[in-house]
Order: structure tokens, then C-alpha cells, then sequence
């Protein structure tokens, strides 16, 4: 596992759970707004994973679970090996996905390697690839992960990261149609973390992200915003 950095604790990222959050290096989207552009276009600090396995056993009893972010984590050649070992551990899972290896995905749900997924949803179908930074066609990969996990297979979220100026009010009424019934969906605020790909991007203002929340319950009722 190539492993970029740990976050020691965190209250948020894993819904009902004190965890940490590990990150995986490298991506294979290309996304402008990205806050985490070193683990992407670049090799981070890295994270020995004896290092990181010493401190989960140091830590056993005091957090709850492991969240495993990126980069891509499904891009890890020994992905299902690492959530094993975790897992054997005591430790819930939760899995962050840009969605793009859906047989990857189900694999690991179905052999109980995860207990949660938490999964981007770039933008609306029309504007995916200019908003994932890519041009090989990934949506059919994008829908079989949507589609399996609005099967309810596990627990999960959809989120998506709100940025002008790649979003407008009509690709929300796009991607609501797109994932109606979905248990939970999130909008989140963009951040210049100053680790960014591109430039030229500015947040949402609160009252634009509402009216978008707005929109969205028609679709899934249970819509929030992280970040305002």
C-alpha cells in the first residue's frame, strides 16, 4: 500500500464513529477543485503501513473505526488485503470512492471488507468528465457503482463537492434524478485548501447552496450541507 499521511482523529468523517483517516497516494481523476492535489500529481510523505498498523493496535478500545480516503484508494493493488487486516483489527470501515472500479467495490463490500462507502458524485452525467479532469468515458463505471449502491447492499452516502465554476442549479436537478431514493446525499462547500490542480474556483454562497438542498429533497429526502 502506498499510504500518504494519517489523520490521528477524527469526529466527522465517519458517521457514529471516533476514527482516524488514512490516505491513500494517487488518483486517476483529475479533478481542478481536488484539496488533496499533492497525493494526486505527486508521491506524499509516506506513510510506512507497519507504521500505520502499530498505531491502529495502540489505539484498539479508544477509536471506533478507519476511514480510507485518497487519492483513489480502489487504484491499491491490495486494497481488499489492507481492509482485511484492518477489519481483523476490530475496526468499523468506511470506504471513500471516486466510484470509477464498481467490480473492485462490490468485491470488497461483498466479502464484508467495508461497512460503509462514501462515493463522489462529480457533477451531473452531461458534465462528468470535464469535472472529473478526465477523457476516457468512465460513466458506465460511475452508474454499475450508483446503481449498486442504491441496491442498499451497505450503508453509504453519496456527496458531492459544490464549486463554481463547474455547478449550476440544473445539474441539480440532473443528479437528483439520477440517484433518487438514495438513503443520504451531501453537498459539500468547496475549500481552497492552497493544495489545489487548478485556479480560478470560488465556494458556493450559503443561500445558493440551500436553494440547491432545496431542489435535491425532491429527489432524496435526507439532503445536508458540510461545510457553511
Amino acid at each position: 500500500m502506498k499510504l500518504g499521511g494519517l489523520q490521528k482523529l477524527t469526529l466527522l468523517d465517519f458517521p457514529g464513529k471516533t476514527a482516524c483517516t488514512v490516505f491513500t497516494e494517487g488518483c486517476n481523476f483529475r479533478c481542478p477543485f481536488c484539496h488533496n492535489a499533492s497525493l494526486v500529481k505527486q508521491r506524499a510523505a509516506e506513510l510506512p503501513t507497519e507504521e500505520f498498523f502499530a498505531f491502529l493496535k495502540k489505539r484498539q478500545g479508544l477509536l471506533d473505526g478507519v476511514c480510507v480516503t485518497g487519492g483513489e484508494p480502489l487504484l491499491q493493488p491490495d486494497i481488499e488485503d489492507f481492509l482485511s487486516e484492518i477489519k481483523s483489527l476490530g475496526y468499523a470501515v468506511k470506504l471513500d470512492t471516486n466510484g470509477s472500479f464498481p467490480d473492485k467495490l462490490i468485491e470488497i463490500v461483498e466479502n464484508g471488507f467495508c461497512d460503509y462507502v462514501a462515493m463522489d458524485i462529480k457533477n451531473s452525467k452531461s458534465k462528468y468528465l470535464a469535472t472529473a479532469g478526465v477523457t476516457r468515458d468512465i460513466l458506465s463505471d460511475i452508474e454499475k457503482s450508483v446503481d449498486f449502491l442504491l441496491s442498499d447492499a451497505i450503508d453509504y452516502e453519496f456527496r458531492t463537492t459544490v464549486v463554481s465554476p463547474y455547478h449550476d442549479f440544473s445539474d441539480f436537478y440532473e443528479i437528483g434524478a439520477w440517484i433518487k431514493g438514495a438513503k443520504k446525499y451531501f453537498l459539500q462547500s468547496f475549500i481552497d485548501s492552497g493544495d489545489l490542480l487548478s485556479d480560478g474556483m470560488k465556494a458556493w454562497k450559503k443561500e445558493d447552496m440551500e436553494a440547491a438542498s432545496l431542489i435535491l429533497q425532491g429527489f432524496v429526502p435526507n439532503v445536508n450541507i458540510r461545510g457553511i
